[in-house]
């Protein structure tokens, strides 16, 4: 039976290099007042041996933990996941967040937060206490939880909020929500159509506020009232049904709607086609989030790419330059989104006489 092979430690590079723990430890961390020769005696030895840094050896500079740690919504994450309907933001979101970290040196550790939790300051506390993470990356609606945010603002480590415009506590950084539902309303409004519905997301994000916000920009550069085309959501796919059906069985239907996520889109398609409407033919949709889901609907949703991938590689990008005291944008970071084009979407032939 072959025998396994010893793992190498910064212990065997000290002694293989001649030189102290707390030295192969300043080669390992890239600190200043380290002589060339002395790296390259202890680089000379990583590279014999095939030792790979450990986060353990990182840490004993006391300086940093090379960690950033991500809270994500524990309750609608959980439901996703229970109900097999995949969690599309958090596999971006990962995607995004891990590359960025490992160019860096650094690792992203996940976890779940209840921000309706009456002990949420203690969770948080621990969380920190065990992982000693260098940044905190905060996503909606944990990102504009005052609770959260003025918690962490105490506790001297550098934090990001995706999906927040407050540039006060924190890093704000915007996926530009409000741009975004206004470039999907004025597609819209370029195919030909002037009843474009809207199906509001959670009143608990704020960011569902700014997606109202920019398809009624929309609307009114174009001099067009939004008077009963607004139902509201909370993402999921039954509010999806309730608002679709709104819009769709009353007077001044519209012709096309905007749903705030994929799911309510999905909705909007099946509310469409128990009411006899043809998609795209009498009804467009347009989605956000462009999960792999609408790449498989009938027909395929033309979508809202959120940058969930660059928006938190951006995030764990100015949390490390912020680790290593570099100064913070003054302004707010917008990553700005596309819109896909895919078959639910057509030109207008108004029947109702609008």
């Amino acid at each position: 039976m072959a025998r396994r092979r010893q793992a190498v430690t910064i212990k065997h590079v000290a002694a293989d290099a001649g030189v102290s723990l707390q030295t192969v430890s300043r080669v390992i961390n890239n600190e200043p007042n380290v002589r060339p020769e002395m790296k390259q005696r202890v680089q000379g030895a990583i590279d014999r041996l095939g030792y790979v840094p450990s986060i353990a050896a990182q840490r004993m500079s006391g300086s940093r933990s090379y960690l950033i740690l991500a809270l994500n919504d524990r309750d609608r994450t959980i439901a996703d996941w229970r109900a097999r309907q995949g969690t599309d933001w958090v596999d971006q979101m990962l995607l995004g967040g891990m590359l960025m970290c490992a160019e860096h040196g650094y690792r992203m550790i996940f976890e779940l937060v209840d921000t309706h939790s009456d002990h949420i300051e203690r969770e948080i506390l621990g969380a920190i206490a065990a992982l000693q993470p260098d940044g905190i990356i905060l996503t909606p609606p944990h990102s504009d939880n005052p609770q959260i945010v003025s918690f962490l603002a105490k506790q001297n480590i550098p934090f990001a909020r995706i999906g927040s415009h407050e540039n006060g506590f924190g890093i704000p950084v915007s996926m530009d929500d409000h741009g975004s539902a206004r470039m999907a309303t004025e597609y819209l409004l370029g195919r030909g159509h002037r009843r474009v519905g809207f199906i509001a997301g959670s009143p608990e994000y704020n960011l569902s506020g700014w997606r109202v916000d920019g398809w009624k920009a929309a609307m009114a550069t174009a001099g067009l009232p939004t008077d009963g085309l607004l139902a509201e959501g909370d993402f999921s796919y039954s509010s999806g049904e309730s608002a679709a059906r709104q819009l769709l069985e009353s007077m001044n239907r519209p012709t096309a709607i905007v749903a705030s996520n994929d799911q309510m889109a999905l909705a909007t398609l099946e509310v469409a086609r128990s009411l006899g409407l043809d998609v795209p033919g009498q009804l467009s949709v347009i989605s956000f989030d462009n999960t792999p889901l609408v790449h498989f609907t009938q027909p395929p949703l033309t979508a809202i790419d959120q940058p969930i991938a660059s928006t938190t590689s951006k995030a764990v990008e100015l949390i490390i330059a912020a680790h290593k005291g570099e100064a913070r944008p003054e302004a707010l970071t917008v990553i700005t989104a596309d819109l896909v084009e895919r078959g639910s979407v057509a030109d207008c032939i108004d029947r109702l006489g609008g």
